[in-house]
C-alpha cells in the first residue's frame, strides 16, 4: 500500500467521523466550512426577519415605497370621479381594510416562498367546501385574511391527470398558530381553493424568498456584530486570571474560605462566577493575584460593509436607502429613482397581477358586478410638483434666451410648460386676462354723487 492511498483512507475515516472538515476531493462544501444551512426552511426566514434589522429593514422599506398610496379600482378612466358603484366597492374596501390587508399578504411573501389571500364569504358555507353559485354582492365578503406560508400550507394536490386543475393544490391547511403562537388566535381549518388566492411572483406555492439569496450575508453580519459586541462586554468584564503565590497554602485558603481544601477549586469558580455577572462585585482572595487579560478587537464595521453590500446588491436596494448614513445625509437622487424604478418594475411583474387575480375571484363569485375592472394607481417615478415646477421654470427661461438673442422662435410652447405641470392647455377664452372689472370699479368711483337731502 503506497503512502497516498494510506492518507486516503486515514481521510475517508476522518470524513465519516467528522463530515465536511477532512475531505477526501478538491470540491469542498461551502456551507459547512462557514456556518451556513444548506437548506433553509420557512421558519429561519421568518426569524431572520423578526429578529435581524437589515432583513426587516428590506422588507419594510420595499413594502412601504410599492404600497406608499392605495389603487383605486374602477370600471373607467376618471379616477378623481367615482361612480356610484365604484364609490360602494371603495367604502366597503375601507371597512374590510381591503388594501392593507393585500399589503400584509404581499410583505408576507417576501419572506415566505409565497402568501396567502383567504377570504371568509358569508355563504352558509364552511371553509373547506367550494364556493356554489353566485354569492349576493359586497356584503357577502366579510372578511380577508393574510397567511404566512408557514401557516397555510397545500393539505392535498390534485393528482387525477383528466383534471384541469391536474398538479394544483386541492385543500389547504391553515393553521394561524403555526407562526407566532404568542398572538393568541387559534383559527384552524381546511381551506378550499375557491377560497384562496395564493401571492406570489407566479402565482403558485412554488416561489422563492426574496431573503433567500442573501441569507447567508445576513448571518454572516450576525456573526460578526454578535461577536463584536460579545467580545467588547467580554473585553470590559473579562474573566481574571488567578496566579498562586508560591508561599500560599492551600489547607489555609480552604479554612478562610470555609470550605474543604478538594473543594477549594469549585470554591474560587463560584466566586468568579459572581465576579462575571456585575461589575461592582468583588473578588476576595487569599494567596492569589488576580490580572486581567487585555484584547485588542477590530472594530466590525470593515467586516460588515462586505456582506451589507452583498445583501443589498441580491435585494436590488441601493445601501443608503437600506440603512441611512449616520451622518444624516440622504439617499442621492439617483438612489431615489433607482429605487423607484425597482418598486414600480416590482409592482407591474407581480403586485397588480396579484391583486388583479383577488378582483377576479371576487368578480366570479359575484362579490364584484360583472364589469369591466382596471386599477388607476400613481406612477411612483413620476416626478414630484416641485420638481415639475422647476422643469417649467427652466423651459421659460429657455424661451426668455431665446428672445433676447433677438429668435423669433419659440422652443417651447404655452401647452407645453402647462404639460410639464400636469395642467391642461387652456382655452382661448382663458388665455386672456380680464380686467373689465377694475375699469368698472375706477368708473363708478369716479362718478358724481347725488345731492343728500
Amino acid at each position: 500500500m503506497t503512502v497516498h492511498s494510506i492518507i486516503a483512507n486515514a481521510l475517508r475515516r476522518l470524513d465519516t467521523m467528522f463530515p465536511g472538515y477532512f475531505a477526501t476531493t478538491t470540491k469542498r462544501n461551502h456551507y459547512i466550512d462557514f456556518g451556513y444551512p444548506e437548506s433553509v426552511t420557512f421558519e429561519q426566514l421568518w426569524q431572520m426577519y423578526t429578529r435581524n434589522g437589515i432583513a426587516r429593514a428590506a422588507v419594510s422599506k420595499t413594502i412601504l415605497k410599492t404600497w406608499q398610496d392605495h389603487p383605486i379600482l374602477q370600471t373607467d378612466d376618471k379616477p378623481d370621479e367615482l361612480n356610484p358603484v365604484e364609490q360602494e366597492v371603495q367604502d366597503k374596501f375601507a371597512d374590510l381594510r381591503f388594501w392593507q390587508k393585500l399589503a400584509t399578504a404581499d410583505r408576507r411573501s417576501l419572506v415566505g416562498a409565497y402568501s396567502g389571500v383567504i377570504f371568509r364569504f358569508a355563504d352558509n358555507k364552511r371553509m373547506r367546501e367550494p364556493v356554489v353559485g353566485n354569492l349576493p354582492g359586497l356584503d357577502a365578503l366579510v372578511e380577508i385574511i393574510p397567511a404566512w406560508a408557514g401557516q397555510l400550507k397545500v393539505a392535498e394536490w390534485d393528482t387525477d391527470e383528466m383534471s384541469e386543475d391536474y398538479g394544483k393544490p386541492k385543500m389547504f391547511q391553515f393553521n394561524e398558530t403555526a407562526v407566532d403562537a404568542k398572538q393568541g388566535q387559534t383559527r384552524s381549518f381546511e381551506v378550499h381553493p375557491d377560497r384562496v388566492v395564493v401571492w406570489s411572483e407566479d402565482g403558485t406555492v412554488y416561489g422563492e424568498s426574496a431573503l433567500l439569496a442573501g441569507y447567508n450575508d445576513l448571518v454572516t453580519i450576525e456573526k460578526v456584530m454578535g461577536a463584536g459586541g460579545e467580545g467588547f462586554w467580554k473585553n470590559a468584564k473579562s474573566a481574571p486570571v488567578l496566579q498562586l503565590d508560591k508561599d500560599a497554602k492551600v489547607a489555609d485558603m480552604a479554612k478562610a474560605m470555609g470550605v474543604a481544601p478538594d473543594k477549594i477549586a469549585d470554591a474560587m469558580n463560584d466566586q468568579v462566577e459572581d465576579y462575571q455577572k456585575g461589575f461592582d462585585a468583588l473578588l476576595m482572595l487569599q494567596g492569589m493575584e488576580a490580572k486581567t487579560l487585555g484584547v485588542t478587537l477590530p472594530q466590525p464595521k470593515e467586516f460588515v460593509e462586505g456582506p451589507l453590500q452583498s445583501f443589498a446588491a441580491s435585494w436590488g436596494i441601493p445601501i443608503k436607502i437600506l440603512v441611512g448614513m449616520q451622518t444624516g445625509e440622504r439617499a442621492s437622487k439617483e438612489d431615489a429613482d433607482e429605487w423607484s424604478q425597482t418598486n414600480m418594475a416590482r409592482r407591474n411583474n407581480s403586485v397588480i397581477p396579484n391583486i388583479m387575480a383577488v378582483v377576479d375571484r371576487l368578480k366570479g363569485f359575484g362579490i364584484l358586478k360583472d364589469l369591466e375592472w382596471s386599477l388607476y394607481w400613481p406612477d411612483l417615478t413620476e416626478a414630484s410638483m416641485a420638481e415639475k415646477i422647476d422643469r417649467a421654470d427652466k423651459m421659460a427661461g429657455i424661451n426668455q434666451k431665446q428672445a433676447q438673442a433677438g429668435s423669433m422662435e419659440v422652443v417651447f410652447t404655452e401647452d407645453e410648460i402647462r404639460e410639464t405641470v400636469g395642467f391642461d392647455p387652456l382655452s382661448g377664452a382663458d388665455r386672456l386676462i380680464d380686467d373689465t372689472g377694475d375699469d368698472e370699479k375706477a368708473a363708478a368711483a369716479n362718478a358724481p354723487r347725488p345731492p343728500e337731502n
